[in-house]
């Protein structure tokens, strides 16, 4: 479990103290607008009502408390960096900020970011590279090399196992799950044998994934 301080509930901010809230952590939300934070208050750990541009209200939050930091602030990108800035001045551990152009991220980690978000553009990207690639159900991009791909079996690995299609060696992919319905399976290892209403999800680099999709 974390403790999680999350300062702007626009879309991204919102969806992002749900999860975390989800995966059982302390979440601590700030914002300016009373109705964005009273409507969420139910839901988090704690809650105020602030204007986080200003250090004295920044500091009283305790910022070294916190493992996260987030700065969620889309339309202000003058309040985004200030804050951003003040947290580290006030010994925060982590700084997330997110960002919307690259000169935003570049002055967000010059001034006390640890990591920027792009989540509009990460998820634009996801939904292109997924949709434009047929036979793809899912794409998550981990390097600008390699990526996890959840696929189906080709019809020719049907009735076969993970040895005897060779898949490694033969496609230069590695299957780290199989996925069926609801049900997960991590690392199948060499006997799983392939039955075509499964999906894969596999580690591949992008060249050797066009090869493979070409073959769906």
């Amino acid at each position: 479990m974390k403790s999680i301080l999350v300062i702007g509930l626009g879309r991204f901010g919102r969806h992002l103290c749900q999860k975390f809230m989800s995966l059982h952590n302390e979440v601590m939300i700030v914002d300016r607008d009373e109705a964005a934070v009273t409507a969420l208050m139910s839901d988090v750990t704690s809650a105020q009502i602030a204007d986080c541009t200003d250090e004295a209200a920044l500091r009283s939050l305790g910022i070294h408390n916190f493992d996260l930091c987030f700065v969620c602030i889309g339309s202000d990108f003058a309040s985004s960096l200030l804050i951003t800035s003040l947290l580290k001045d006030l010994g925060a551990r982590r700084v997330i900020s997110k960002a919307s152009q690259d000169i935003h991220a570049r002055l967000l980690l010059r001034n006390g970011a640890d990591e920027v978000v792009y989540p509009e553009r990460d998820s634009a990207e996801r939904m292109a590279a997924r949709l434009s690639a047929q036979n793809v159900f899912d794409y998550i991009e981990l390097t600008d090399e390699y990526s996890i791909y959840e696929i189906p079996p080709l019809e020719s690995w049907v009735g076969r196992t993970v040895r005897e299609v060779d898949v490694r060696n033969r496609f230069h992919i590695n299957i780290l799950a199989v996925k069926r319905g609801d049900e997960l399976r991590p690392m199948p290892g060499a006997d799983y044998l392939f039955t075509g209403d499964e999906h894969l999800l596999a580690l591949a680099s992008k060249e050797d994934a066009r090869k493979l999709l070409r073959k769906i």
